[in-house]
């Protein structure tokens, strides 16, 4: 629970935001809360709004959620092997559902196997935060310019670089790893534009994790010193 404070805090002031581009797209503020309470991810709701205030379809919102919210699926894999072995079936399903860009960070930073307690703690809070921003959001909806709402955009964004800059710091491994996916990213940006951005950062993800681990090998003498 500890290390889903600063998250929650980070939350809340994004999905703060959340909850104003919500309302003012035409949602009750109990319709914004619930959307928070059900998804957990800032870019597939607001794109979700967004189809939704433009009249789309469900198939549309589907294909839509599913490009985009895709990395949470690697995201899982990846988690599911620091995952100690009292983490049955079940315990996974529900541990599934508060996996984030944040709470994935945090997580797969623990030098020991991930219980379904710690799991559970960080997640409640983090999602607290989330939601309680939300609504927050939605009743201040008519005080704040449009000017601050436009601002918290590139919130998460910060969240994300405050989590992973301090570990690059001292790591040449993590810091070689997001230069090469910030170099993809960009490439993806400036010459392929056409492909999604859901699409783009899963290539970019899995590319600069494949040519760091191929260029900085972590061998097995560090591999016993971590699980120790």
């Amino acid at each position: 629970m500890l290390h889903g404070f600063p998250i929650a805090l980070g939350y809340f002031s994004v999905s703060f935001g959340f909850g104003i581009v919500a309302v003012q797209s035409g949602l009750k503020a109990i319709e914004a809360v619930i959307i928070s309470l059900t998804n957990l991810t800032s870019a597939g709701q607001t794109m979700g709004v967004a189809i939704i205030a433009a009249g789309g379809t469900l198939l549309e919102m589907a294909a839509t959620q599913l490009v985009i919210n895709l990395r949470y699926a690697l995201m899982g894999i990846s988690l599911s092997q620091k995952l100690d072995k009292s983490f049955t079936t079940p315990h996974r399903l529900l541990a599934a559902y508060g996996i984030t860009d944040e709470i994935f960070a945090v997580a797969a930073a623990q030098d020991c196997k991930l219980v379904p307690a710690y799991m559970y703690g960080m997640i409640s809070v983090a999602a607290a935060g989330w939601v309680g921003g939300t609504l927050a959001g939605s009743v201040a909806n008519m005080l704040l310019p449009v000017s601050l709402t436009a601002a918290m955009g590139i919130m998460l964004y910060g969240m994300f670089v405050a989590i992973i800059i301090p570990p690059s710091k001292t790591d040449h491994r993590i810091l070689s790893a997001i230069v090469i996916a910030a170099i993809l990213s960009c490439a993806f940006k400036l010459w392929l534009p056409d492909v999604s951005v859901g699409f783009a950062i899963i290539i970019s993800a899995i590319a600069s994790s494949v040519i760091a681990a191929l260029l900085f090998p972590v061998d097995s003498e560090e591999t016993e010193e971590n699980e120790q």
